[in-house]
């Protein structure tokens, strides 16, 4: 046995197949049904010519169908491709070219994006539609997902498979449009899984695994708050899986911190995947507002943002017996730490200890020397990315040779502590460079929540004819509270030193963000510089 995603799911599957695998909604299957609906999908999907290497959009919500149609790839060696179910018509025509679309899995309420999407394009080779009580009828051939499935074999017949089999993330829409990070399967267990054993030392064979899961070494109940087209939603979802464990969903289309709190009693969810303060705040606004049964969850997990101090001192008053852990990683590098909060830095910022694979490195490649109070890139070396799927340029720039050695440089900057812990600033590409000091937005954005009267906070640069940027906060209040400069400047300082003090505020009803729960700076920057020129 390799180290296939697919393959390893049957072979859990097999020594496993009453173990409760997936409860969405009022779906519930165990690992054996689930395995049984993906068959009969990739059959479906090969009857269309799909096969090998073919990449196929997942336009969705979270729900089950996700699951069992990136199984069904895997298992005839296709790729899913996750698409921003937000994207307008030229988005995903964007998607489609970018990623070779051979075919796309979506919702019906989709089915208008996707005509516009294909205008003047040949048809796909199979369009899938999850009716969801939308009328919308498509320009070209489909078939509606129970339909399709019905039309498969339920036989496990596939061909053999390799650990050399691509996953592709589609990531980074923050800044420009999505890349497809290209991972071997075999690399991406070890680098981004937790290699088989959540929290423990990765396992040594794919036959140790399937034991693990087997005895229940590893067996959780897993919840992500975040949509799949987020890559640590389909983290989540496959470390769950490999371990035997329970995957609990919100089934349909938006957050919901009330649905997913009752879903933790409900279905005894033992873990909750979120992405920073955005998911966060309201479920701890939800928590004091409402009588929900925490007893069974055991950790809060944070991955793709940093939960701020101030968030997590909350949780903690709340949950006391939860533990709450920051994960460090992207879809690029894979997993690069864990910090429980009794491990945070002097300053207050998430750190964490360097393994033989992730350090901090100069430009020339050098590392940082501990306790120097040298900023640095994060890197990491080992079971890598292969890069980026249509993006040479970017590849090269995030994966570099050092010393004969291949390393992924993500774009975080962070400084070694004397004790060897490495503690992330924040992203290089947002940082400010205000009279040549530097300023990582993360830093004030913590500050800021720390006020008690502020939600949620982003900060970005505009110009100033004196310092070249200057740093401007755009954040919202409890109940629409005004909030003056010199008040949010006064708080600031507690937490931060001067030069990196907002010098302008623009107070909203509300701070975007993206469906994962990532920073839309770019909303925060139109905000920010329209009320720089007025």
């Amino acid at each position: 046995m390799e180290y296939n995603l697919a393959d390893l799911y049957e072979a859990i599957a097999d020594a496993t197949p009453d173990n409760m695998a997936l409860a969405s909604g009022d779906v519930h299957h165990t690992y054996a049904e689930l395995d049984k609906r993906a068959n009969r999908l990739g059959h479906y999907l090969q009857s269309r010519g799909i096969g090998a290497g073919d990449h196929i959009g997942l336009h969705l919500f979270n729900g089950h169908e996700f699951v069992e149609a990136i199984l069904a790839l895997f298992k005839i060696r296709a790729v899913g491709i996750n698409i921003n179910y937000r994207f307008v018509g030229p988005e995903v025509r964007y998607m489609i070219d970018d990623a070779d679309l051979k075919g796309i899995v979506t919702q019906r309420r989709f089915v208008p994006v996707i005509n516009e999407a294909t205008q003047g394009l040949e048809p796909l080779q199979a369009l899938i539609v999850i009716e969801d009580g939308v009328d919308a009828i498509a320009d070209q051939e489909s078939i509606e997902y129970e339909t399709a499935l019905g039309q498969g074999s339920e036989e496990r017949d596939f061909g053999p498979r390799s650990g050399d089999d691509l996953y592709i993330i589609y990531t980074g829409g923050t800044t420009g449009m999505p890349k497809g990070v290209m991972w071997r399967h075999e690399d991406l267990f070890f680098s981004g899984l937790q290699g088989g054993s959540p929290g423990g030392e990765p396992v040594e064979s794919p036959e140790q695994l399937v034991e693990q899961a087997k005895d229940g070494w590893y067996t959780v109940t897993m919840l992500p708050c975040a949509p799949f087209i987020h890559g640590a939603a389909q983290f989540t979802q496959w470390i769950c899986h490999l371990t035997g464990g329970k995957l609990v969903l919100q089934h349909g289309p938006s957050f919901d911190a009330g649905r997913i709190l009752s879903l933790v009693a409900e279905e005894d969810a033992s873990t909750l995947s979120l992405v920073g303060d955005a998911m966060a705040i309201p479920l701890i606004d939800e928590l004091k507002a409402g009588d929900y049964d925490m007893s069974n969850l055991t950790v809060i997990a944070s991955a793709g943002a940093i939960l701020s101090p101030s968030v997590q001192a909350e949780i903690e008053e709340l949950l006391p017996d939860v533990m709450i852990i920051n994960s460090f990683g992207t879809s690029e590098s894979g997993d690069l730490g864990r910090a429980a909060r009794d491990e945070d830095s002097h300053e207050g910022r998430p750190s964490f200890y360097m393994g033989e694979d992730v350090t901090v490195l100069d430009e020339e490649g050098k590392q940082i020397e501990p306790g120097s109070g040298e900023i640095g890139m994060v890197a990491r070396s080992g079971r890598l990315s292969l890069g980026y799927s249509a993006a040479t340029e970017k590849t090269a720039e995030r994966f570099r040779e050092f010393n004969g050695k291949r390393w992924v440089v993500p774009g975080d900057f962070a400084t070694v502590e004397e004790d060897g812990r490495i503690t992330f600033l924040g992203r290089g590409s947002k940082c400010i460079n205000t009279g040549g000091e530097k300023v990582f937005p993360e830093e004030v954005e913590e500050a800021l929540k720390a006020h008690p009267d502020i939600i949620d906070a982003l900060v970005v640069a505009v110009p100033d004819p004196r310092f070249g940027s200057k740093v401007a906060a755009v954040f919202n209040t409890r109940d629409n509270k005004h909030l003056s400069l010199d008040e949010v400047k006064e708080h600031c300082r507690k937490h931060v030193a001067r030069y990196k003090l907002p010098r302008q505020i623009t107070i909203t009803e509300t701070v975007s963000r993206m469906p994962s729960g990532k920073p839309d700076y770019p909303w925060a920057e139109k905000i920010a510089r329209d009320q720089a020129s007025a």
